[in-house]
């Protein structure tokens, strides 16, 4: 069993975030962004970022919402989110950006994998893996990866005009190296908790249906999007990614 306190917190962490995904799905049905997929992007990161993200949005993310490129337009002036938002946070958007991506698929996986213990035989438990969150960790890459290539197509194609080809392989080249290094912090810090902080402090790990799980999960999050800072700094600094 956890310690009640810690429980307590889980529930705490896990209500923050559930309330700053609620606040900000409000305002981008109320002032959707320019960006569509960003109506996605910031109440998913909201979940796991909590107030983090929630400042970050309305400090820079009404920035970039349909009426303020509609009144930039009409003065025949850049977009202020092009203008008036700094080159480190246009990256950490860009890192969000994968990031919500790898929430959805990680998500989906773990309670496919829950649900349905056989998925993660065919990912390769008892096969390739004698633990099965390795092979659920396998599942999590294929479904955020997918996810992640969707969201980086709707956010590429309509800032470049590419055609559908054109924009799945900048779509791949986009995600994939921000993907990998996020799940990079996921998968460690994951590995952390569940080898060494749940077995000292319950005796145990924390399974897929507890709140403790999901809590490791929200921090879980926080640490790929560390460990995809740079590789984002490079990737929108390059051009390969778009500056949001």
């Amino acid at each position: 069993m956890f310690p009640e306190w810690f429980h307590v917190l889980s529930i705490c962490a896990l209500l923050l975030g559930a309330a700053c995904s609620l606040l900000l799905s409000v305002q981008v049905i109320r002032h959707p962004q320019h960006m569509t997929v960003m109506n996605v992007v910031w109440p998913v990161c909201a979940l796991f970022g909590t107030v983090a993200v929630v400042w970050a949005y309305y400090r820079y993310g009404r920035l970039a919402t349909m009426e303020a490129h509609h009144h930039a337009m009409e003065r025949d002036e850049k977009p202020p989110n092009m203008t008036q938002t700094p080159f480190p946070v246009m990256v950490g958007k860009g890192a969000l950006h994968c990031g919500s991506g790898c929430m959805l698929g990680d998500v989906a996986a773990e309670w496919l994998a829950f649900l349905v213990p056989a998925v993660a035989v065919w990912f390769g438990w008892h096969s390739l893996f004698e633990e099965k969150m390795y092979a659920v960790w396998v599942l999590d890459f294929v479904f955020a990866y997918a996810l992640g290539i969707v969201f980086q197509y709707y956010a590429i194609v309509p800032m470049r005009g590419l055609s559908p080809g054109q924009g799945l392989v900048a779509a791949v080249k986009a995600d994939t190296l921000s993907l990998i290094s996020w799940q990079v912090g996921m998968y460690g810090f994951m590995a952390l908790a569940q080898f060494y902080v749940f077995p000292h402090l319950a005796g145990q790990r924390a399974p897929v249906n507890s709140v403790e799980f999901w809590a490791a999960m929200q921090l879980a999050m926080v640490a790929g999007f560390l460990t995809s800072y740079p590789v984002n700094w490079w990737l929108v600094g390059s051009g390969i990614k778009e500056r949001m």
